[in-house]
This record gives C-alpha cells, sequence and structure tokens, in this order.
C-alpha cells in the first residue's frame, strides 16, 4: 500500500468524504500528517501553500510528512519540500454548474454573495456584485481553478487553457470525479494499492435537500460561462477519468467493484447508524459528531447506535466524525503537549 499522499482538497466536491478517508488510513497505519501550524484546519488559504504552513516543518532540517491534505491552494515546489518524493498526487473536480449552487448557499457571507438575493440575481449582473480584488472573490468564480494554484479571472484562450490543463496533468498522477464517487474510490484503490475497506466512506458534510434549488437551463448556461476555466478543466478530466477506467480496470471490473464497495457501505450502515442514514444538524445526539454548520447551508450528521462493542464502536465512530473533529484529535495525537 502506498502511504505517501497529496489530496488537493478542491472546495465542495466531496472532499470531506476523501479527508475522512485519508484521516482512517493515516491513523491506522501511524502515518504523519503535514499539519496546519497550530493545528488550524486551512494551509493559510487562500494564500498559495508555502511549506512553512505546516507544523513541524524547518528548512534546516526538512522532515517530511506521509500525507498533505487539509486546504490550501496548490504550488507545487513549496509542497514538494514537505512530502517524500515519490508521493501520489490526486485531487476530486465536481461539475462546476453544481460547484456554484453549492458555493452560492455554503459562502453567502462572503463579499460576492451576501448582497445578492438569489444565484439567478447575481449571475444576471456579476459584475455588480463580484470584485476581483476582493480577498474572498475567488468563492464565486472558477473555485477550482484558483484551488488548482491558477487566476481564476484569466483569459479563455485555447493557448491558455491547454498551459493548465498540462500543468495539471503533469503534477497529478490521479483526478477524481465526484458525481462518479463509488467509481473514483476503486480508481483511489487501485492507484494506492489499498484494500477495499480502507475506501468505504459515508457521504460527510453534505446538505440537506431543503437548501437545494432546482436550475434552469438558461441559469446552467449562464454558470457555465461565468466558470469556463473550471468548465474546461472538469470535461477535460471527466474524459480522461472513464480513459483511464478502459485502460486499466475496464467497464465490466468496474461495476463488480462499485457494487462490492457499496454493499460493504450498506453492511457497514446496518452495523453502524441509527436509522441507516444521514440526519439534520439539530437531530444530531452526541455534540462532538455534529458537523460545522456555514453559511445557509444546513449540514448532516450521523447517530450511532447504542451498545456497539468497543471495536465496532472505533471503527463507526471514525467514519461518522466531522472532518474538524477529526484533524483536532489528529493532531493532539501527533503533537501531544510537551510538559511544562
Amino acid at each position: 500500500p502506498k502511504t505517501d499522499i497529496v489530496f488537493l482538497k478542491v472546495h465542495k466536491s466531496a472532499s470531506s468524504t476523501v479527508m475522512n478517508v485519508l484521516f482512517r488510513f493515516g491513523e491506522t497505519h501511524n502515518l504523519s500528517f503535514a499539519f496546519p501550524l497550530n493545528g488550524g484546519h486551512q494551509l493559510f488559504y487562500p494564500q498559495h501553500f508555502m511549506a512553512r504552513f505546516v507544523q513541524g516543518f524547518s528548512p534546516r532540517k526538512p522532515s517530511r510528512f506521509n500525507i498533505l491534505c487539509h486546504h490550501m491552494r496548490f504550488l507545487q515546489p513549496e509542497v514538494r519540500k514537505v512530502v517524500p518524493s515519490t508521493a501520489v498526487y490526486f485531487s476530486i473536480l465536481r461539475n462546476p454548474v453544481q460547484l456554484m449552487e453549492s458555493s452560492f448557499v455554503y459562502y453567502k457571507g462572503t463579499s460576492s454573495f451576501s448582497r445578492a438575493r438569489s444565484l439567478e440575481e447575481f449571475l444576471s449582473q456579476p459584475y455588480r456584485y463580484y470584485n476581483p480584488a476582493a480577498s474572498d472573490s475567488h468563492y464565486a468564480r472558477n473555485l477550482m481553478t484558483f484551488d488548482f494554484g491558477f487566476n481564476p479571472d484569466g483569459e479563455v484562450s485555447a493557448k491558455r487553457v491547454h498551459l493548465m490543463l498540462k500543468a495539471i496533468e503533469a503534477s497529478f498522477d490521479l483526478l477524481l470525479i465526484s458525481e462518479y464517487f463509488d467509481e473514483s474510490m476503486v480508481l483511489l484503490k487501485e492507484t494506492l494499492c489499498w484494500d477495499l475497506d480502507s475506501v468505504v466512506s459515508f457521504p460527510l458534510n453534505t446538505r440537506d435537500s431543503s437548501t437545494r434549488f432546482p436550475l434552469s437551463g438558461a441559469i446552467v448556461e449562464k454558470i457555465k460561462d461565468w466558470n469556463k476555466l473550471d468548465w474546461e478543466i472538469y470535461t477535460h478530466f471527466n474524459r480522461t477519468f472513464w480513459e483511464r477506467i478502459d485502460r486499466d480496470i475496464g467497464r465490466e471490473r468496474m461495476r463488480r467493484e462499485v457494487k462490492a464497495l457499496r454493499e460493504r457501505q450498506a453492511e457497514l450502515a446496518r452495523t453502524c447508524l441509527q436509522g441507516m442514514g444521514s440526519v439534520a444538524p439539530k437531530d444530531i445526539k452526541d455534540s462532538s459528531l455534529r458537523p460545522l454548520q456555514h453559511g445557509n447551508a444546513k449540514i448532516l450528521g450521523y447517530n450511532l447506535k447504542q451498545g456497539l462493542d468497543e471495536e465496532t464502536e472505533r471503527v463507526c465512530r471514525r467514519l461518522v466524525t466531522p472532518e474538524l473533529q477529526y484533524s483536532s484529535a489528529l493532531y493532539k495525537k501527533q503533537f501531544p503537549q510537551k510538559p511544562p
């Protein structure tokens, strides 16, 4: 199994669920994480990543960490300073249409979105609300382009798009697609030589359907147009994703693998969860399992069954622990307080 990993955690793309997979694997195999300084939850995002943002990094004695997976704005020369040269780099992408709709709800408080009553209103005159110079403007346009380290307001020329896609391909070994999450996990498992249980997950940081809104065809086209660079990234890597499946796994075996993954997840849901699925934040009984609520989104969580034996409880709790709580617990484990 490969243990040196860089995951670019792209916003609003099922990346919290992927992060849980990495947290569990790292904890099980006693691996080290490149944590943000002082146990923060983002690597000084939205600045470009710098090695000095990592707790325990020293340029004089560069220590190598196994897993880098917290939110960052990608900058490979700096990333290389904190992970082994053999690390596998991967990320996950989402259809920019759904990504924008999700961002609008989740980041409603940002300067671009706070004054627009609806996504339609924002898109009817984006420059009325959007100021590229604002420090939080990246949430409102080409968010994936931004996370990969590029200029979200750059011109969309064929040459520039080509160079951007080539740069991503040169840096990353694998790009997953959140709309095909189970297929993505199978592909990840194959790439990292992991077993099935290592990539099993329950969806984390998902919104209650009451805060989701259907989009008209006209709005969909406006979103694509406003996020042209993201659309280019997404369509390109959605295509190469399936090419890779055809080349390395084949559709028939992929179907079998996805079926096995879903069966195992259903079995774990029956074992672990009260009521088999996610619940609204107000219905989460254990406050340590309540995810951070943000913007206008209602973020769902889980209730564990009572009376599980110790080992089962441990496995189940890891699967449903929200990102911030899990990150903090692993940080404390890796950097136990030195006695005064």
